[in-house]
């Protein structure tokens, strides 16, 4: 008898947990599958101090295969649940799709940051809900204050030194904290020349920093923040973003050239798919956090709405407290509905209070209610870290004692740019790369990183533009997400993948009936060349473009102030398996996104050519393995709307 299966979507606080319980409890009685885009599990409370220059993102990302004994490790995105035939569909980081079959079911996909309908926000905001979005913050807040030092202007420089964030919860209170200590140490090093001095702004609608927690905390977090030079205003938000600045709500116009976007989360729109009672976004689940009529079916953390027995009629709140322990209560339940365990226990919390990290020695904490700050709060909420940590212990203990002892680094890596981390992506712990499909559903317009974003095309490693001629569109990177290294003038390399062939190949340009591209000319269903391939001149013809097959052509870019959906054409829908989810509009996630598949390319056509020229030779070499691979040059005509 086949042993059974047990699916978690998710490796965020409470999947993470799931599976680290249910590997104890069931000792190989069943066979556990972790399904995450990652293969780590991240430590988002300390993410501010990576941003900050004080962790390396190691320090916060545990391995998922070397913590997780006699769990299966499964990188991929669910993207579609059929509850009655008990799959999981996924889709892998290469583009792969695949299928999970399960005896029982664990929806932890977490959380998605909320976006309000503010004009300009989708495309000059980013999050902070994922370690490419950290690193992003890092490298971007560093090369402002450096223009800014560098800038005669005292208005532009007033613009780069200032810093906009938005939301007062417990992320957005840390960025703004340690951000302008990390900010302030750059300019005491390197001061600039007009005397001023960065400005961090801390916006919210509500009437007190930290509203949702304990309000002793929040004066002491107040008091902080003011004292360290933070332009705290609550009752204020903001009513419309530009490039340049934003509008508040109040009528003030800042100039800036950052906005952080941390106003709230709202639950994965995975489990709205799944045609279940819902309670605000949240899957209803019993204090079992099992699925109502679903005795397969369990869901915990910011996905499932959990009823809070201490306070009849409410429900647990979204946080990473509440998470972590739901986690250890459903791996327990879903081990004893196998016969594993033993008796099911619904969930029941205690509050033991929280802690907010402030930057330095400074803290708020009230740990089992006792209200703390200053020193000993710092003291208590590193302390709270490292023993919450599931691993990288040491490791976090000996950058914090470096920091104290060591001036912070503050270095620009340029690992991650601007239209890698968009505020409306569907994975913001996976930064985007050229050459590979969106990660959001389909028909989501904020799944190409909002509208009215510029993605450059890329053509480089390390995700630099592609140079081009005058009058060209850049050259595309190869399908496999490696991009073409080019020559002075956009063309690639000759002799190298994705560039001319060297001299000597036959027919000195790659064949156009290779796999995936356009007949070659004067093949069947092809046309007749312009000119012989080997006679002089023929590389010479103006108006060409270099371009990929039709199967491995990656997205094309689109001109800045152009969504991708107005710039791409439409592609027929794509078959699925089992129910698929669809996004509304501005959607991030956390754990366990949706990526869907790259449409395929249309087709293109083009009118005959002017002069059809003469026929090829009869001993020219057919197209074959001997041909190099690479874009195809176009000698017939401009180029045809969609093309790039």
């Amino acid at each position: 008898m086949s042993r059974p299966r047990i699916v978690i979507v998710g490796a965020g606080f409470a999947g993470y947990r799931t599976a680290r319980t249910l590997s104890r409890l069931t000792r190989h009685q069943a066979d556990i599958v972790l399904l995450n885009p990652t293969d780590y599990f991240l430590y988002l409370p300390l993410l501010p101090q990576v941003a900050a220059g004080i962790l390396e993102p190691r320090r916060v990302s545990v391995s998922l295969s070397g913590t997780l004994p006699r769990v299966r490790l499964v990188l991929g995105e669910a993207d579609g649940i059929d509850l009655d035939g008990r799959t999981v569909h996924y889709t892998d980081p290469e583009g792969g799709e695949g299928t999970l079959r399960y005896d029982r079911l664990v929806l932890a996909a977490g959380s998605v940051n909320k976006l309000l309908p503010i004009p300009g926000v989708a495309e000059h905001a980013h999050g902070f809900r994922g370690l490419p979005e950290a690193l992003y913050l890092r490298d971007h807040a560093t090369r402002q204050v450096e223009l800014a030092a560098a800038a005669d202007d005292r208005a532009e420089c007033a613009a780069r030194c200032t810093f906009v964030v938005v939301g007062a919860g417990y992320t957005g209170t840390e960025v703004a904290a340690h951000g302008q200590m990390y900010t302030d140490a750059q300019v005491r090093r390197h001061p600039m020349r007009t005397g001023m001095r960065p400005r961090w702004m801390l916006l919210d609608v509500a009437e007190r920093v930290l509203p949702e927690m304990d309000e002793r905390l929040s004066r002491t977090a107040e008091r902080v923040l003011r004292q360290r030079g933070v332009d705290v205003r609550m009752g204020t938000s903001v009513k419309e973003a530009t490039h340049d600045g934003v509008l508040l709500t109040d009528g003030t116009t800042v100039d800036t050239r950052t906005l952080v976007w941390c106003v709230g989360v709202r639950p994965d729109p995975l489990v709205e798919s799944l045609g279940l009672p819902m309670e605000r976004g949240r899957l209803l689940v019993d204090p079992y956090l099992q699925v109502p009529g679903r005795p397969e079916l369990f869901a915990c953390g910011d996905v499932a709405a959990v009823p809070d027995l201490t306070k009849p009629g409410q429900y647990t709140p979204m946080t990473a407290q509440h998470a972590w322990r739901h986690g250890k209560v459903c791996a327990e339940n879903v081990a004893a509905s196998l016969g594993i365990g033993g008796q099911r226990r619904a969930y029941r919390h205690r509050d033991m209070g929280f802690v907010v990290d402030l930057g330095g020695a400074k803290a708020a904490a009230n740990p089992l209610g006792v209200p703390m700050s200053g020193p000993a709060a710092g003291a208590v909420t590193r302390g709270y870290h490292l023993a919450a940590m599931p691993g990288n212990r040491v490791r976090v203990a000996a950058d914090w004692l470096l920091d104290a002892v060591l001036p912070r680094q503050a270095v620009q890596l340029g690992l991650v740019r601007s239209w890698s981390v968009p505020l409306e992506s569907a994975s913001p712990e996976v930064a985007r790369v050229p050459g590979r499909p969106d990660a959001g559903p389909a028909g989501s317009a904020g799944s190409a990183g909002g509208p009215g974003r510029t993605e450059p095309a890329e053509g480089r490693q390390g995700g630099e533009p592609a140079k081009a001629r005058p009058g060209e569109e850049p050259a595309k990177s190869q399908p496999d997400g490696e991009s073409a290294r080019s020559q002075p003038g956009g063309e690639p390399a000759k002799g190298q993948p994705g560039g001319e062939p060297a001299k000597g190949q036959p027919g000195g340009e790659p064949a156009k009936s290779q796999p995936g591209g356009e007949p070659a000319k004067a093949q069947p269903g092809g046309e007749p060349p312009r000119k012989h391939p080997g006679r002089p001149g023929a590389d010479e013809a103006s108006g060409k473009r270099h371009r990929t097959s039709e199967s491995t052509r990656p997205r094309p870019a689109h001109a800045p102030g152009t969504s991708r959906k107005a710039a791409e054409p439409s592609a027929a829908p794509k078959p699925s398996t089992g129910a698929r989810r669809s996004e509304a509009p501005g959607g991030t996630r956390s754990s366990g996104r949706t990526r869907s598949p790259g449409a395929p390319a249309p087709t293109r056509s083009a009118g005959p050519p002017a002069d059809p020229g003469p026929e090829p030779p009869p001993n020219q070499p057919p197209p074959g393995p001997d041909i190099a691979p690479g874009p195809v040059k176009r000698t017939d005509g401009p180029a045809v709307e969609g093309d790039s």
